[in-house]
């Protein structure tokens, strides 16, 4: 796939404009957003990306299309993953609510140029390095058997070294002084907590692309596509994380969705290396099934996890029944006199 330079350019200029928009409205407005706001954002990033993909097959044809959708689909269900992480950070670092559409802004947009400096890394190691296929591979499957052994623990957050270092380094305050990233105490020039959660959640991002970056690599090697795709599922996260936050703890088959999703990755990526070193029997899996095996996978996670949680709330209310029910019926209550009367007679 030939992309222009012009087009890269005009790519990331267009990326850029909308941020800036996205920028305007929350510092002009900083506030939790409505549910009807955050749907109507969301629903115009998909369609965005939806656009975006129809006019890569319209130009260079259905197997790059469904690259990127398939690449589009599998990083946004992982950027839904680290909205959990999103959760807690928020949480661990007590942010204002009115100033929670601000950090998840800049955390993204951190997050969004690591991730470019990553993938330009990825591509070039792969370009040089084709054995870099069967190293991607085999981590792909170890992170999904880690996914699912680990998938009914509670999720933690622990500070990553970057976070550990610029808190050591940067001499900060413990409150915050507003959304003000620095403020001046006794004349001396301090950073406020709000400059310390963004580097939380664009760096703990940035630990969750290690996983991700290879996953997208083994559904296509144009960087373009890498790009765009990891930038379109970016985009729009910090609407879903308000959209979805209440729905996050529902999804309680997710991770095992996303392990399943890995590790079908993991083997096409070993399976595309060993075709590229002549081995006859490793067989090449198309673009369209890679993307009916993701979005399959998916929509049976998504299934499954809503009606695990409509039975454990059915029996939730069973049992707080039954205990109201119970409650009702105290067996140390006294018989009355006139009744006790009756029957010594």
């Amino acid at each position: 796939m030939s992309v222009p330079f012009w087009a890269w350019i005009a790519t990331i200029g267009a990326f850029l404009v909308v941020m800036a928009f996205d920028f305007y409205l929350v510092a002009r407005n900083p506030r939790d957003p409505s549910m009807r706001e955050s749907t109507i954002w969301v629903t115009c990033y998909v369609a965005l990306a939806i656009l975006f993909g129809l006019g890569v097959l319209a130009v260079a044809g259905p197997q790059y299309g469904g690259e990127f959708f398939a690449g589009w689909i599998t990083e946004y269900s992982l950027s839904v993953d680290n909205l959990f992480i999103f959760v807690l950070i928020m949480s661990r670092f007590a942010v204002p609510r009115q100033y929670r559409q601000k950090v998840l802004l800049i955390g993204i947009v951190l997050a969004l140029i690591l991730r470019g400096i990553f993938i330009a890394l990825g591509a070039e190691a792969i370009t040089r390095f084709d054995w870099m296929f069967y190293l991607f591979g085999a981590f792909l499957i170890y992170t999904a058997w880690k996914l699912i052994r680990h998938s009914d623990e509670e999720v933690e957050f622990n500070e990553n070294r970057v976070l550990r270092t610029v808190r050591r380094i940067v001499p900060s305050t413990k409150e915050y002084h507003g959304a003000a990233l620095t403020t001046r105490i006794d004349g001396r020039k301090l950073v406020t907590p709000m400059l310390i959660v963004m580097v939380a959640i664009g760096t703990t991002d940035l630990l969750f692309a290690v996983d991700s970056i290879p996953a997208i690599f083994g559904l296509t090697q144009e960087s373009y596509l890498v790009f765009t795709a990891n930038a379109f599922a970016l985009m729009g996260l910090r609407q879903l994380f308000f959209l979805i936050g209440g729905l996050l703890d529902r999804l309680v088959y997710l991770s095992k969705g996303l392990a399943v999703i890995l590790a079908f990755i993991g083997c096409k990526l070993i399976f595309e290396a060993m075709h590229h070193h002549g081995v006859a029997w490793a067989p090449e899996v198309p673009i369209l099934a890679s993307l009916g095996v993701i979005v399959g996978t998916l929509a049976i996670t998504t299934v499954a996890s809503l009606a695990k949680s409509r039975k454990d709330e059915a029996a939730a209310a069973a049992d707080a029944t039954t205990t109201t029910a119970n409650d009702g019926d105290d067996p140390t209550e006294e018989v009355p006199e006139a009744s006790s009367s009756k029957s010594a007679g």
